[in-house]
């Protein structure tokens, strides 16, 4: 199976919804543990590498698609 490309900044939808109803959580930092904030009401939670990537759906928006809109 191939791993999902994400990075730093990029906008993540997780499979299960955040008690506040979105799913879109963006990263906020990386390390062997990942913060990520929730979209909807600001909340950051730090999750293990590995919870993560086994709980991520798909990468909505990319850091490097704005880094490329904003040049």
């Amino acid at each position: 199976m191939e791993k999902k490309q994400y990075q730093l900044g990029d906008i993540v939808q997780m499979k299960k919804p955040h008690p506040c109803g979105t799913n879109e959580m963006e990263i906020i930092r990386m390390g062997m543990d990942i913060r990520i904030k929730c979209v909807g009401c600001k909340h950051s939670v730090l999750v293990p590498r590995t919870k993560f990537e086994s709980k991520l759906k798909k990468v909505l928006r990319s850091n490097a698609e704005k880094e490329e809109e904003s040049s």
